[in-house]
């Protein structure tokens, strides 16, 4: 069996420089090292530099590459992100506002804490009820403590990051400390062996770069799979209308200004505002869709958010971005495997851009095969748990729309419409009148959404769940009591012992975090 000895990782950006770090992590540093990992990228494209949010599994991912999150903080210009608050998704009132926390509910999978929200407390907020994250993003507070250490956690958190120095970090970090070798360089042809894997990477400087195994990614392009093997994109827009994007950048009005602990989410005639929190701006855009609004009623709108919010009166142009939302049909074809937009995107809401490129990275690193001889085995798998990911992110990204009772527009009606919604997510909205999501309906290892993640969109939206009189066993209300009780006194003593978001950050620029 021919070994695999070489990667070589086709187009850089965070997509690109993640997936070389945790493979050459895993199998290219240091003495002994199996393989080699090439990334080439081509000198002329710019990364698209939006993609700001991460899940908390980006901070495992940063510790398994080695990364100092001291460092990674300075020079990504990156904040602490503790979940997401929709603003305006219900009925589109002014006090309208959920959360998506990063934190599971006290005592879930425990007992039935829905059903005694409900009988006992469905005046409150739900998230607000079962868990101390809410209060905590309400404040600003950061999700440790000064001296708490790097990666540790007080109150689960991800990352806020420019996306452009985030690219830059990474590929320092790999270059110098993990053997990556990085060529600056155009792709012209691909050449491929007789059996139709691809031999090598022709280049305008380097010449033909051999390798057993690419990576494809060069973003919506798919230069790779998607042009070169052919490998059609699923279109997503029959169920996720959204395919434009406005994006601005907004200083401060002060240098001490405070720092969002979450993502800001505000819905629109047409879509939806993201609102982003960095130590030295925010990063706002407004995502739509173009058959239900023009450009220019998103750059109004966008533009009166902003002054709302803080932003000046004279603002600029935003960026224009467009995408189509889909998914390849395989990931993986012979010795290739697309990561990143390569492989698909659908939208910005909820942040799941990274987090796909994460799990991809990991599941390359943790299944690469030793030869050829496998790898077609291990390709199988890979498509087939990717498949199953980019279909849950659909379902969980359209049920915050298909819950919505906005009625200002066409737009919000039409994504109520039954023919956009998925058969899946049909059957479990059904399912979900009669008891509240559990592991039951999500039973795979490592799901993309967790079912405490529907249930706080869920409720959050305000869907019902009818109990019925009975009661089973299981729900055990006396025990969901204590977890209301132990969420309220977490509550109490976190906004009381931790700083706030921008303390945190400042502290770790002037004396860093301890390292584990």
């Amino acid at each position: 069996m021919q070994a695999l000895q070489h990667i070589v990782i086709a187009g850089g950006g965070s997509a690109g420089w993640l997936t070389a770090g945790v493979i050459a992590a895993e199998h290219a540093a240091g003495a002994g090292a199996r393989v080699r990992v090439t990334l080439l990228e081509s000198p002329d494209v710019a990364p698209i530099g939006v993609g700001e949010g991460t899940w908390p599994s980006m901070r495992e991912t940063l510790a398994r590459i080695g990364v100092s999150e001291t460092d990674f903080v300075r020079e990504c210009d990156a904040s602490f992100k503790q979940g997401s608050r929709f603003n305006r998704w219900v009925d589109g009132s002014a006090g309208d506002h959920y959360f998506h926390p990063f934190v599971l509910p006290q005592g879930y999978g425990e007992t039935n804490l829905a059903a005694r929200w409900r009988q006992l407390r469905p005046e409150q907020p739900f998230a607000q009820l079962v868990s101390f994250q809410p209060e905590l993003c309400l404040h600003g507070r950061a999700p440790k403590q000064f001296a708490t250490p790097e990666y540790a956690a007080v109150s689960n958190y991800g990352y806020h990051l420019d996306a452009g120095k985030f690219g830059a970090f990474l590929r320092r970090h790999c270059t110098d400390h993990l053997g990556v070798r990085h060529i600056s360089d155009h792709i012209t042809a691909v050449s491929s062996h007789e059996n139709g894997d691809i031999a090598a990477l022709q280049t305008r400087q380097h010449g033909a770069i051999e390798a057993g195994l690419f990576i494809d990614c060069t973003g919506s392009q798919s230069l790779l799979l998607g042009q070169h093997y052919g490998v059609p994109l699923l279109p997503q827009k029959h169920i996720l209308f959204n395919d434009s994007a406005m994006a601005l950048q907004l200083a401060y009005p002060e240098q001490g200004s405070p720092i969002a602990s979450c993502t800001l989410s505000t819905a629109q005639a047409h879509g939806w505002i993201w609102d982003i929190g960095l130590p030295t701006r925010r990063g706002i855009g407004y995502v739509y869709s173009s058959a239900h609004g023009s450009d220019a009623q998103a750059e109004q709108a966008l533009h009166a958010y902003a002054r709302a919010t803080g932003g000046p009166q004279d603002l600029p142009s935003p960026r224009k971005l467009s995408f189509q939302p889909g998914y390849r049909e395989r990931f993986w074809h012979r010795n290739c495997v697309a990561v990143g937009q390569a492989a698909g995107f659908l939208e910005p809401l909820e942040a799941s851009a990274l987090a796909m490129v994460e799990l991809s990275a990991a599941m390359l690193a943790d299944t690469l095969p030793a030869g050829r001889a496998t790898m077609d085995t291990v390709a199988g798998r890979f498509n087939e748990a990717f498949r199953y990911r980019w279909e849950r992110v659909v379902d969980f990204l359209k049920l915050h729309y298909v819950l919505s009772r906005r009625s200002d527009g066409a737009y919000w009606q039409d994504n109520r419409g039954a023919a956009t919604i998925p058969a899946r997510l049909q059957e479990l909205l059904a399912l979900w009148r009669h008891q509240p999501p559990s592991r039951h309906d999500f039973p795979r290892i490592e799901e993309v959404f967790p079912s405490a993640s529907y249930q706080y969109v869920l409720y959050g939206m305000g869907f019902e769940t009818d109990y019925g009189e009975g009661r089973r066993r299981s729900d055990r209300p006396a025990l969901a009591d204590a977890s209301f009780a132990e969420a309220q006194e977490l509550t109490r003593k976190m906004l009381a012992g931790l700083p706030a978001n921008r303390d945190l950050i400042e502290h770790i620029k002037h004396r860093g975090l301890v390292r584990r």
